[in-house]
């Protein structure tokens, strides 16, 4: 990871934390393994087994600053597992490789004093610098055997779907839907909202 694109991550994630850089630096290691760059549109497709708490978000906001993955581009999809692990997916080849954290290294990094002070509630921008700092350098420049498991490339039957550019009003709410997302009633084609009300 080069300075600037640890800047580009920091300010794409808000604050200074061990487990954003930890993604990026998976993500990286990912990319490797396949031997592709960052995804411009939807090149790259990651399966997130990350789960909704502190360290997840963090380390899913490093991927995503990595890979180019993004929900906005629908190149991404969270299975909530609560695992420190994703699936990396070339779409051209369908090829793919499952990258996670090494157990005792994880266990080990939630032991930390950074950690203790986010379990007592204190935001991650306030803890302070002194403490984020070490983790921080440690991450950007331990070897990737010390912290990752990464598995070996596999097939992956990846699916490609189609753009939808036509849209229609739901005769329900009034608001412009795309067609692939509406559905027949008795009074004409709705949203899924309004459809959910019937």
């Amino acid at each position: 990871m080069t300075k600037e694109q640890f800047e580009m991550a920091m300010e794409f994630h808000g604050h200074k934390c061990p487990a954003m850089p930890l993604g990026f630096r998976a993500a990286e290691a990912a990319m490797k393994k396949l031997g592709v760059k960052r995804a411009q549109d939807k090149e790259l497709y990651v399966i997130s087994e990350t789960g909704k708490g502190h360290a997840a978000g963090c380390f899913l906001d490093g991927i995503m600053a990595a890979t180019g993955c993004t929900y906005g581009k629908s190149n991404i999809e969270k299975k909530y597992y609560n695992k420190m692990a994703f699936i990396l997916i070339d779409v051209a080849s369908k090829k793919s490789v499952r990258v996670r954290l090494k157990d005792d290294f994880f266990g080990n990094m939630l032991k930390s004093e950074f950690v203790n002070q986010r379990k007592k509630g204190i935001p991650p921008q306030d803890v302070p610098s002194e403490l984020a700092d070490p983790l921080v350098n440690n991450v950007l420049n331990m070897p990737e055997e010390k912290f990752l498991e990464i598995g070996a490339v596999e097939a992956y039957d990846f699916p490609k779907g189609e753009g939808c550019f036509d849209t229609e009003l739901c005769v329900k709410c009034g608001e412009r839907v795309f067609v692939n997302k509406l559905k027949d009633s008795k009074e004409g084609q709705i949203c899924i909202p309004c459809s959910e009300k019937m």
